[in-house]
């Protein structure tokens, strides 16, 4: 067991191979060797290179040696991913209700040139580009009302005869805070099942939003480039029952031939998760697609996002359960609406789990209905969301909630520019401004939600053979998947029963990794030897362009003997272990701060640009139920926030943070019980 950390600096462990990592050798058939120059062969001098025609040696080559040179390429035959690509799963452009009503005028088109490395315009005006372009991007836009709001702000007749969708018309015209009471009203009412009658007559809008959702397969098709950018298919079902969000992300493995057979499952035909399986199951068995679901915001559900009773109020059943776990294979870690991670309250020996809080715990999306309470918190966050899944597979033999971490945005103005030095904030009026920071996002339960509180967040990470739309959903599928804050550092995670500490000094990780374990998103393989407990090989390389790491930490979770569920957090490998030991609570000291606030800026002369161990479970059980999963944590660097407060020169009160420590999650990896 590896307990202490490798600090990476150029004398210690390199682990180039954590992307580009050599696969097992291929079968390929042995070459001949070459034998040397015949005696009458005739050479004109200086027609090849120096060395053409000089005898080698003839001696017959061993079996060994034959074998050697059979797997002599590390990177021949390989079958695993290498590489891990960075989108976003979750994106809004102008063809959204909400989006278009806060003053986004960006096409889907835009959405993908600026995600692949162009330069656009905003919808306020300002210049954006990405520091290096995106793999992929998911363009989910609501089903709800898909490109209806355009109809309604051009005075579409069909509209005319409702008084609201009419003022909303002109609020849309008038903008300024008159659209952004129209775009609040519109949340509200879908929240609370009172939106106008004709904007949900199936008749007026479905022929409307039929051509909306054929204009935008063609644009993902048109900027689809296999092996280069992928421009994957999906929209938003936005179940927000009462202001819990509900909300679901539907992605397509498919093309436009099959996903133009069917127009988006919506909310405002059900607000029930069930009904939208059923939809996906008949899609599939329709088309010969396939699809996923990903849920996200579990943090502004109120804690309904992993209920143990279904829609209609009943416990859930084995059925339930083996449904859930087939179509909702992910979960969203973290997006511009904080993170869903866990809650202080729930886990107080985490010295970390405050991160993305502040001003997401009041209660839920709209501020409606009740404030978030200490009872909701257990299924409300996804690591107590993980073990309400244990105990449930322990009652119902299938576990439901039985996910991997993803990340994804959440971006209503068509530009997924979430780096903390180039944020353009959610919504239109949270673009770049000198007093955006404090702009009253919504108010309720005597609480008001600041633009501050919104983070630049977050990515999805997928390791995928190929950067296309199968390659990378398949990924997605299997949970080889990780979530990020948005930085883009690059994370191993292996789980296995025969890792040793010489497994972290190879260059070839992921050699080792999938040779002697599985990925994260995996279950354990069933235990080999009574008296043996798991070991995980994690590794870590910082992003190019961000700070150096912290820690690489391992969170288990589990139930004991009694069912009750239980989590803890060991620090597995850490940065500058030199002068850091680990306390005998397992707590480490603070990596340090070099960040100068005044000038939004930092030094990476702490931590680590790569980290890499083997740690084996302590406290293993084989009797309970576990799951795992890696935390990676960089060292401090300045927030969105502390750039506006430079580039501005402006203050902000104490109460608004200025810098923070960015971090990845990865899938966890399970161990069941033979």
């Amino acid at each position: 067991m590896m307990k202490q950390a490798r600090n990476t600096s150029s004398a210690s462990i390199v682990i180039a191979g954590l992307a580009l990592a050599v696969a097992v050798p291929g079968n390929a058939s042995a070459q001949s060797a070459t034998p040397g120059a015949a005696a009458d062969d005739v050479s004109v001098k200086g027609a090849f290179d120096p060395d053409d025609g000089i005898a080698r040696d003839t001696r017959p080559e061993t079996p060994a040696g034959v074998e050697a040179k059979k797997r002599y390429s590390p990177y021949a035959g390989r079958k695993y991913p290498t590489r891990v690509f960075f989108g976003d799963t979750h994106h809004h452009t102008a063809n959204s209700g909400d989006a278009f009503m806060g003053g986004n005028k960006l096409t889907p088109d835009q959405a993908y040139r600026f995600a692949r490395g162009e330069e656009v315009v905003s919808s306020s005006g300002v210049p954006a580009k990405l520091s290096r372009p995106l793999d992929f991007l998911v363009v989910s836009d609501h089903a709800e009302g898909l490109g209806l709001m355009f109809q309604v702000a051009n005075g579409n007749p069909a509209f005319a005869s409702d008084a609201t969708l009419t003022r909303w018309g002109k609020a849309l015209k008038s903008g300024g805070k008159e659209q952004q009471d129209a775009m609040n009203e519109l949340v509200s009412a879908q929240a609370n099942n009172k939106l106008p009658p004709p904007i949900k007559d199936p008749k007026i809008v479905g022929p409307i939003m039929k051509s909306v959702w054929q204009e935008y397969t063609a644009t993902a098709e048109k900027f689809n480039e296999p092996g280069k950018f992928t421009a994957m298919i999906g929209f938003e079902w936005t179940s927000v029952p009462g202001g819990n969000n509900l909300h679901r992300n539907v992605l397509f493995r498919d093309n436009k031939d099959r996903a133009d057979q069917i127009l988006p499952f919506s909310a405002w035909q059900s607000e029930d998760p069930e009904k939208l399986w059923e939809w996906m199951e008949k899609y599939e068995q329709k088309t010969g697609g396939k699809l996923l679901a990903i849920p996200h915001n579990a943090n502004l559900s109120n804690g309904r996002m992993f209920e143990l009773m279904d829609f209609a109020g009943k416990p859930l059943s084995k059925n339930y359960a083996e449904r859930r776990s087939r179509w909702e294979v992910l979960q969203e870690m973290m997006q511009t609406k904080g993170g869903s991670e866990t809650h202080p309250a729930l886990s107080p020996n985490d010295e970390f789990a405050d991160f993305g809080i502040a001003g997401w715990e009041y209660g839920n999306l709209t501020l409606e209905d009740k404030p978030l309470s200490r009872e909701m918190m257990p299924t409300n966050y996804l690591r107590w969301g993980l073990l309400q899944g244990l105990m449930q597979e322990q009652n119902l033999g299938t576990n439901p909630f039985k996910f991997g971490f993803i990340g994804g945005t959440d971006v209503h103005n068509s530009l997924t520019a979430i780096e903390e030095d180039n944020f353009y904030g959610k919504h239109v009026n949270q673009e770049p401004s000198p007093i955006r920071w404090e702009h009253v996002s919504k108010q309720g339960f005597g609480k008001t939600r600041y633009t501050w509180h919104y983070t630049a967040a977050g990515y999805a990470a997928v390791w995928a053979s190929e950067n296309t739309r199968e390659a990378l959903w398949d990924a997605m599928k299997r949970k080889e998947v990780y979530a990020t804050s948005g930085t883009r550092m690059t994370v191993r995670l292996f789980a296995g029963w025969d890792f040793t500490a010489d497994d972290a000094r190879s260059r070839y990780v992921a050699e080792t990794g999938y040779g002697k374990g599985v990925p994260m998103g995996a279950d354990l393989p069933k235990l080999p030897v009574a008296g043996k407990a798991p070991s995980f090989l994690v590794a870590a390389m910082k992003d190019a362009l961000g700070g150096n790491l912290d820690r690489i930490q391992i969170v288990k979770g589990w139930l004991d003997k009694a069912g009750k569920p239980q989590e803890k957090i060991y620090n597995v490998v850490w940065s500058d272990a030199q002068r850091r030991k680990l306390g005998k609570d397992g707590k480490l000291p603070p990596v340090g701060d070099t960040v100068d606030v005044a000038h939004a800026t930092w030094t990476n002369t702490i931590g680590a640009s790569e980290l890499v161990g083997v740690w084996k479970d302590p406290d293993f059980d084989r009797s309970v139920r576990a799951f795992y999963y890696a935390r990676v944590i960089e060292i401090p660097t300045p927030r969105w926030t502390a750039y506006d407060a430079f580039r501005f020169g402006i203050k902000m009160p104490p109460e608004v943070p200025m810098k923070h420590q960015e971090r990845a999650w990865t899938s966890p990896v399970w161990y069941t019980p033979s």
